[in-house]
């Protein structure tokens, strides 16, 4: 298709995996010599996730010749059979478990579909395209089509980010992609979409950690697909310059301001809904919440009240729900939707999804049926321990090891992640001073004492309601980081648990 000029379209998807995927793509194909490739995304409200039919056509308006998928596709039967009548390759590239039936496309790029001997299964879906590239490079080097040979290692800043914002297990393979990338960025050598993201979210580039990429970044760019397009997130990837990347990466950050403020509020009208319900398996609706957060509520809920939590909204289609799903350690929730579906022929119109993560969609007549036997479901599968919650830490640390030592060699021993938790440790401590935080109050930062004396500083995000008296005492399991603030670092403890 490069030889020749064909015409390449890249399917993406809205989330940050799926933007960091498709810029890697463009970015790394137009150095390999593509000079006809565009991109197209779904829209989540109206086409759903994946190759759609509908996406397709969208694609076959652009010209495609070659359709390649990024972070979706493996379970796309319908849109490839629709791509392949309209005379088009299609080749998927996608890391998600494949169904019973595969995609009939011309080839599928997918560590976990069957046979494939790629030893990390734990690739995200930029980092499936990423070695896709680094193939084709090897082949247009050996049949001397390289014009020049392109340093595809610019590309990991956009591989880390998609890898860690996508949750994807840090196995030694991801842990090697995701380092190199923190690399490129704390050396200023980051994509100029990269480097503007994280200007207007207030961080600098020589300390960006992997928690960065996950909780600043991250929500910035999946905040475009929650509300609106993952088009400006994608263009702020593919920026050039740091003119062309600044106001996209703006537009971002007040896409993810509005976020996290409809977060807040369709987060507390669910826990005023669900508290005081006996319900082992939560559900939550109401009829004004955005479809595009019901994700994020469901994840609320279910650390609220740990219990597998289900969140919807109105779909655009009249008469449905759109929901989305989030479990505790031990419940397979795509697997009590296919309980509840085989149950109850016709009551869920399409689901899918993994063990802690799942959507589905179900007429607005059906929810309560559906919430009952979702908790029938739940109340069937789970043992009554998998319902207290258990906190397990690396133990405590006596009071000479909370020092910049000891916490600058817990961040250089990183990255952590999924998979690989940044050690969580406990202890008791004195509260000496709080002050309150944020735009909304909603933060705590604690002068502490351990009992030899000895003074911390800790914060606590999102802890207002929590915020432990002056004079008292607390058992904390915490993480132990540096605070960086005019040029000097101190020891800060990060707040997981208070008690």
């Amino acid at each position: 298709a490069i030889a020749a000029q064909r015409r390449i379209i890249i399917a993406g998807d809205y989330d940050a995996d799926g933007a960091t995927g498709c810029a890697v793509a463009l970015l790394g194909l137009r150095a390999l010599g593509a000079t006809q490739v565009d991109f197209v995304v779904p829209d989540r409200f109206r086409m759903g996730y994946g190759l759609s039919p509908a996406l397709v056509d969208v694609a076959c308006k652009k010209g495609a010749q070659l359709l390649v998928t990024v972070d979706n596709g493996i379970s796309s039967v319908a849109g490839v059979a629709h791509a392949k009548t309209l005379g088009m390759t299609v080749i998927i590239t996608d890391h998600h478990l494949p169904g019973a039936e595969l995609p009939a496309a011309d080839a599928i790029v997918n560590p976990n579909q069957p046979g494939c001997s790629f030893a990390s299964k734990a690739l995200a879906g930029v980092g499936v395209m990423f070695y896709l590239l680094l193939a084709l490079r090897q082949l247009l080097r050996a049949r001397g089509l390289l014009v020049r040979e392109p340093n595809l290692a610019t590309l990991l800043d956009l591989v880390a980010l998609g890898t860690v914002a996508d949750v994807a297990r840090l196995d030694y393979n991801n842990r090697i992609l995701v380092e190199q990338g923190l690399r490129r960025i704390r050396a200023g050598r980051a994509q100029p979409g990269v480097m503007a993201l994280l200007t207007v979210a207030g961080r600098q580039p020589s300390h960006v950690s992997a928690m960065d990429l996950g909780f600043v970044l991250g929500p910035r760019l999946n905040a475009a697909g929650r509300l609106e397009d993952m088009r400006a997130g994608i263009e702020c990837l593919l920026a050039t310059s740091a003119e062309q990347a600044t106001p996209l990466a703006s537009q971002l950050d007040a896409l993810n301001k509005e976020r996290r403020a409809l977060t807040t509020q369709m987060s507390a009208e669910a826990l005023d809904i669900t508290t005081g319900s006996v319900a082992v398996g939560v559900c939550a609706f109401d009829e004004r919440w955005h479809e595009g957060i019901v994700g994020l509520v469901a994840s609320k809920l279910k650390e609220a009240h740990h219990r597998p939590a289900i969140a919807f909204a109105r779909a655009e289609e009249a008469g449905v729900l759109k929901g989305s799903a989030r479990s505790i350690s031990g419940f397979n929730v795509r697997d009590a939707l296919a309980a509840v579906d085989a149950q109850h022929p016709g009551l869920i119109l399409r689901f899918g999804g993994h063990a802690m993560a799942a959507g589905l969609t179900l007429q607005e007549s059906g929810f309560e049926t559906f919430a009952a036997a979702f908790d029938t479901e739940c109340q069937r599968s789970l043992p009554a321990a998998a319902l207290e919650r258990c906190i397990e830490t690396d133990g405590a640390l006596e009071a000479n090891e909370l020092t910049l030592d000891t916490a600058r060699l817990l961040e250089h021993t990183g990255p952590w992640g999924n998979g690989f938790p940044e050690p969580l440790f406990e202890g008791v401590f004195t509260v000496s001073s709080i002050r309150l935080m944020g735009s909304e109050q909603q933060h705590v930062r604690y002068q502490l004492r351990v009992m030899q004396g000895t003074p911390v500083e800790a914060v606590d995000f999102g802890g207002a309601e929590r915020a432990a008296a002056v004079g008292s005492r607390v058992t904390l399991a915490y993480q132990l980081g540096l605070n960086r603030y005019n040029g000097n670092e101190t020891v800060q403890l990060r707040v997981l648990e208070l008690s």
